[in-house]
């Protein structure tokens, strides 16, 4: 993401908009808090295309590249691209976040007594090719977890906010909302806060599962919730009537409809979708632009 000097208004982690339509400027007074103004797309999504470039990533890989790593990058690659995807709203001001940042949940082993870990990652434009970094980070993140047994920032903090008592704890906790309104959270939630990303992201297919929806949360500042299903086979009809069957995932986005507007987002949609039908464009950095019409 573009970085450039704070101004007065912006917050630690994004810049105030400043040039905003009245509509939006007005909606957040108007409209309630985050998880009163979802936006709910499901969709199921041809992998086809993706299958068989992770058959290829695969072929000499040391750690196995996945639906997860991939999906995660060409949300990446899209927020980047589309970046009202990555506003939010805090103080009923609504602002552009200065980083694109994933948060999601990794089990230490696959059993019903198996710790769950709360893991942040952050899309950098580096140079790099966008599926190969993603994928290092989460392999990484995932692999503290699960072979150095090393306990999330995160659930440190949440174990040590639970050993207030309860009838101090529900003060705490409203304080806390109070802080993060005003933006002065102490930096030892602040760092370890997963509602602070640009998405928060379920695999739900990692435990063959499959779901619609997920609900926002009004703490903190995450705008866009991603569920992942499970893979199967689909028929995907042509204009003629013929089908052909492939593989599909199930992908559903819950969004703060008060960053954008409809038209926005259901363009963003598209990129997206245009990205996984078309893999090999993460072969490439996070600000290589994309032309779907000059592709097509």
């Amino acid at each position: 993401m573009e970085t450039k000097p704070k101004k007065r208004g912006d917050r630690r982690d994004g810049y105030l908009v400043r040039d905003g339509d009245p509509l939006h400027v007005f909606m957040p007074y108007l409209m309630g808090e985050r998880a009163e103004n979802e936006a709910v797309l499901t969709d199921d999504f041809d992998f086809d295309a993706a299958t068989k470039y992770l058959q290829k990533k695969n072929e000499n890989a040391e750690h196995h590249y996945t639906y997860f790593h991939l999906v995660v990058a060409a949300l990446a690659k899209t927020i980047y691209l589309r970046p009202k995807m990555n506003r939010f709203i805090a103080g009923h001001r609504l602002y552009d976040r200065d980083n694109i940042s994933f948060s999601f949940v990794a089990k230490n082993k696959m059993s019903d007594n198996g710790e769950e870990s709360l893991l942040i990652i952050k899309a950098e434009d580096d140079g790099t090719n966008i599926i190969d970094q993603i994928h290092n980070k989460i392999c990484a993140e995932v692999y503290k977890v699960r072979e150095e047994k090393q306990v999330d920032g995160t659930t440190n903090t949440i174990n040590w906010l639970t050993k207030i008592p309860r009838p101090l704890l529900k003060i705490v906790v409203k304080l806390l909302f109070w802080l993060v309104y005003h933006d002065i959270l102490p930096n030892a939630i602040y760092n370890f806060d997963p509602y602070r990303s640009t998405v928060f992201i379920s695999n739900l297919g990692s435990i063959k599962m499959s779901a619609s929806y997920h609900h926002l949360v009004n703490w903190s500042l995450n705008s866009v919730f991603v569920i992942v299903n499970q893979k199967k086979k689909k028929p995907f009809f042509k204009e003629d009537g013929t089908y052909e069957m492939k593989d599909s995932i199930g992908i559903g986005f819950t969004i703060d409809e008060r960053i954008a507007d409809g038209f926005y987002f259901a363009k963003s949609i598209e990129l997206f979708k245009y990205i996984i039908t078309h893999p090999e464009l993460l072969d490439a950095p996070l600000s290589t632009p994309i032309d779907i019409k000059e592709n097509d």
